[in-house]
């Protein structure tokens, strides 16, 4: 598979997988313009977009001819799963997304607004984050292999080690 033969590629998976790494190293290697749907949907203050803003957001920002779209976003997954040409599912072990999630903690990310800064290691926030990490494999997961067998269709890599990630960089898939 030729990963630059696809135009609009979306990368799901639970926080701490890397999809945001990928999308950028992946951004690099396609030249396609990148979204990541953190900066698209956060508010100042970790005030979620209302709903139906949301909704109309995705629809306007899958409409594009060329994009890589990282984010999970369940809720208006199957928006991108429609128009995706090529989906990666990056279905990391929930201890390692967990440990990446620690690692960045209280750093500026590139796929977050200015205005807002990672929860810190030791706070309810965090706590919160890394339960949701650990519940996405029954929740998330299931999710994307739901839509993956409806859109059985579409392209669709399913990722579990980072080595296979290197392999797609490099174009031995």
């Amino acid at each position: 598979m030729n990963i630059k033969n696809y135009n609009r590629i979306m990368i799901v998976g639970s926080p701490g997988s890397g999809k945001s790494t990928f999308a950028e190293q992946l951004c690099k290697i396609t030249s396609l313009p990148l979204i990541h749907l953190d900066n698209e949907f956060w508010k100042p203050g970790w005030v979620e977009t209302p709903r139906p803003e949301w909704i109309g957001k995705q629809k306007l920002l899958v409409s594009g001819d060329k994009w890589i779209i990282d984010g999970d976003y369940s809720s208006t997954m199957e928006i991108r799963f429609e128009a995706a040409e090529l989906i990666i599912f990056l279905d990391v072990n929930r201890f390692i997304c967990i440990m990446r999630a620690a690692k960045r903690t209280g750093k500026k990310r590139m796929d977050l607004p200015d205005y807002l800064d990672e929860p810190k290691a030791i706070s309810n926030d965090f706590f919160e984050f890394c339960k949701w990490i650990w519940d996405y494999p029954k929740k998330g997961r299931k999710k994307v292999l739901l839509l993956h067998n409806e859109y059985s269709e579409k392209a669709f890599l399913h990722i579990k080690y980072k080595r296979d990630v290197k392999k797609i960089l490099r174009g031995e898939t």
